[in-house]
């Protein structure tokens, strides 16, 4: 009988390869990439659709906020569901939903088509975490599991950072409305290619067998021996929940969820507000600042490479999270406190982006590690919607500020949520060793 381990949630003896390791991270990375190439699709549009439907910043903002409302509630209830029917099916239901709303954008004539568009795309957005970490937890070998992480934050990283670099030119030489049927043709494409593939995305048996053995009342199930509960990184998940939402009760749990939930506020003022109040404040040309989210998230994206190493000991995640934030809040007051030339601006918005990416792999392991192995579907979909929690809140907030011409707020904003970070990452450090 197979066992499973406690922290990487997969068949210790289930024969894995590296050639299918690659093809099911690779699978999996493509769909997350459409979904963070969805959430910033409208941002990098804004000027253009606030011109074209005569709105306002904190309106565009309140688009956003409907997006990850939406995709918040879906993400905790698709967890269930993951653990439920498996992970494949939501992922076909959240590539459609992104399709269709991505269409519904292009065609859309008022501020009011684009507010159901924006809750169709959230519907589509919520069920890719809970679907993607299931599937890797359950199917990666453990020796690769950090690089798993690694890809799955670059791809998205990738979608952010193409969606500004694809959206902009093309609402430059023809309008919005093309820029975004363009985008859906693309995320077409790859459900095509997922669908072709979808055998790729099936779990394999000898992980159904260990999940319903998990199943079981911890009580009923037989020790393992010795040399069997070793994991592979020495932490343990001093929490085993036999009911279906008796993981709620595990304190990192929530702990986590907060963290998510200030990171994605940090990162959404990033995405939306923080080129152009950084454009305000030094005074450079727009040609500058349109670039600054694509160096931004390409860099991020080196860094989440990067990343994957560092998280090869994951006896240091919470290290390498808290020094990484508390260096990128201290960039972050550079752009309100000094006089920036413009390839400065450039500069410091890469290196944020790469100190920020190389805390990625980590701070998805710091879930990992909190994670009971028959809950993992729940549990990311439960931490992981304070991602959308966070982006709700602070598109609006944020968006007000901007309307207000308030630009040294939303930049002082952002290093504040950087510092909640290290304190953070270090208070779920500090919570999981008083569990165990």
């Amino acid at each position: 009988m197979s066992t499973l381990d406690p922290v990487f949630d997969t068949p210790s003896d289930s024969p894995t390869t590296l050639r299918g390791d690659v093809q099911l991270i690779s699978l999996v990375g493509i769909a997350h990439w459409v979904s963070h190439f969805s959430q910033l699709l409208l941002p990098p549009l804004f000027p253009w659709i606030k011109e074209g439907l005569g709105v306002s910043y904190a309106e565009l903002g309140f688009l956003m906020s409907v997006f990850f409302v939406v995709s918040c509630a879906v993400q905790a209830l698709s967890g269930f569901a993951v653990d439920r029917f498996g992970p494949r099916p939501l992922l076909f239901w959240g590539l459609i939903c992104l399709v269709l709303a991505m269409f519904g954008y292009a065609i859309s004539e008022s501020y009011t088509q684009m507010v159901v568009c924006a809750f169709l795309a959230g519907m589509g957005n919520g069920v890719f975490h809970p679907a993607d970490y299931t599937l890797l937890n359950r199917r990666v070998s453990p020796n690769r599991i950090g690089h798993a992480y690694s890809v799955h934050g670059l791809t998205g990283t990738l979608g952010w950072a193409l969606a500004p670099a694809l959206m902009v030119p093309i609402a430059i030489a023809s309008s919005w409305h093309i820029a975004l049927c363009v985008a859906g043709l693309i995320s077409f494409a790859v459900l095509l290619l997922i669908f072709f593939k979808r055998e790729q995305l099936t779990l394999d048996s000898s992980a159904s067998q260990a999940i319903e053995i998990l199943a079981k009342p911890a009580s009923n199930q037989s020790k393992p021996s010795n040399d069997q509960s070793n994991d592979h990184s020495n932490v343990k998940i001093p929490f085993r929940p036999e009911g279906t939402f008796d993981f709620l009760k595990i304190p990192v749990v929530w702990m986590c969820f907060s963290f998510f939930l200030f990171y994605s506020m940090a990162l959404s003022i990033v995405q939306a507000y923080a080129p152009e109040a950084v454009r305000h404040l030094q005074s450079v040309p727009l040609s500058v600042t349109s670039s600054c989210l694509t160096i931004y998230m390409l860099c991020s994206a080196g860094g989440m490479f990067l990343g994957g190493f560092l998280a090869s000991n994951p006896q240091r995640a919470e290290r390498v999270v808290g020094v990484a934030f508390l260096m990128a809040g201290c960039l972050s007051l550079s752009f309100v406190f000094l006089e920036l030339q413009s390839w400065q601006v450039l500069l410091l918005f890469g290196v944020m982006g790469l100190i920020s990416g190389s805390a990625s792999p980590s701070r998805d392991l710091l879930v990992k590690q909190s994670t009971p192995p028959n809950a993992s579907g729940r549990v990311y979909g439960v931490v992981y919607s304070g991602l959308d929690i966070g982006q709700a809140i602070s598109a609006f907030v944020f968006g007000v500020l901007m309307d207000e011409h308030n630009y040294s707020a939303v930049i002082m904003g952002l290093a504040l949520l950087q510092v909640i970070l290290v304190l953070g990452a270090m208070n779920v450090r500090r919570v999981r060793r008083i569990a165990s």
